[in-house]
């Protein structure tokens, strides 16, 4: 409320763009109530309730269950400008359960990660792919903590260091899975962020958890810009092209229609990451829920172009 005036229920409600009902049973639930009380009227929302709102709307939106949403939305001390601080959802997250991150080899990679120990980081981390493969390394243990440490950065601005360097000794450990050998066709398989998306440390597990079933990937890495996508994806016809966006902010369906009008356009386009909202995608594109979900769809894609071709 840019002159700070609180607001009604109705008010609030034609801000969000939601029924009034709705703002009565976050408060009802949840405890998002209005804050302003004056005897013998009715309560209003501040400028602050309103902030914690909008987190709600937002989250909710995404898909985040309302109760996940109010905890993020009441945490919020006063939501400074720019984007407000909710947890930062990653790939397979659903998966990786609520809560603090737990067992042994999820704490054991916590405690090196915090203690800024990437030798002890790139060692668990490298273990575990050994010994369990990329995905369940990465479903299991790697997300979680991820996971873990954005939900610490979110809630009290800390351990961004820690994030960083934990990011960076996975990235290793992802980089050192052997590759397959090289074959007379190029690699089947485009991976590549969508333009100006820098986050791409889930499309390098899956480059590395494709090369453990012997599935050849071309990384572009990240902030591609789409002219350069087409005409990469124009020069190497893949078979399948994954793209990756982490936010909304980066995840354009118009890049996606761009993609789907080439004339050799992939067989199979996948639209990976929370920044792509489903009914907003392109017909023909899919998304994929998890990372074994996208390896599944890869591998069956590349088999589907190999029997062509041989065919």
């Amino acid at each position: 409320m840019a002159d700070d005036v609180p607001l009604s229920a109705g008010a609030v409600a034609r801000r969000l763009g939601v029924a009034v009902t709705t703002l009565r049973t976050w408060h009802q639930r949840y405890g998002l109530g209005p804050s302003q009380h004056v005897p013998g009227h009715h309560r209003r929302y501040t400028a602050e309730d309103l902030a914690r709102l909008e987190i709600m709307r937002k989250l909710t939106a995404e898909g985040v269950s309302p109760a996940e949403a109010a905890r993020w939305a009441r945490r919020a001390p006063g939501v400074p400008e720019g984007e407000p601080a909710w947890p930062r959802r990653r790939w397979a997250a659903q998966r990786a359960g609520s809560g603090p991150p737990s067992g042994p080899a999820t704490r054991g990679l916590l405690r090196a990660a915090v203690r800024l120990d990437p030798v002890g980081v790139r060692e668990t981390a490298e273990r575990l792919i050994a010994a369990d493969g990329v995905v369940d390394a990465w479903e299991a243990v790697f997300a979680p903590v991820l996971i873990g440490i954005g939900e610490r950065f979110a809630a009290t601005g800390g351990d961004i260091e820690v994030e960083h360097l934990l990011s960076r000794c996975l990235s290793e450990a992802f980089a050192a899975v052997p590759r397959p050998a090289g074959t007379a066709g190029a690699p089947r398989v485009l991976l590549a962020c969508a333009d100006e998306e820098q986050h791409s440390l889930p499309l390098e597990a899956l480059a590395a958890a494709l090369a453990q079933v012997a599935v050849p990937t071309r990384a572009l890495g990240a902030r591609v810009p789409l002219p350069a996508l087409l005409e990469v994806v124009d020069r190497t016809g893949p078979a399948a092209v994954v793209i990756w966006a982490h936010s909304p902010a980066t995840g354009d369906p118009g890049q996606l229609v761009a993609l789907l009008a080439r004339p050799r356009r992939p067989l199979l386009v996948l639209a990976a990451g929370p920044g792509w909202l489903a009914d907003l995608l392109p017909a023909g594109v899919v998304r994929p829920n998890s990372l074994a979900e996208a390896v599944l769809l890869a591998v069956a894609v590349c088999e589907s172009a190999g029997r062509s071709a041989t065919g």
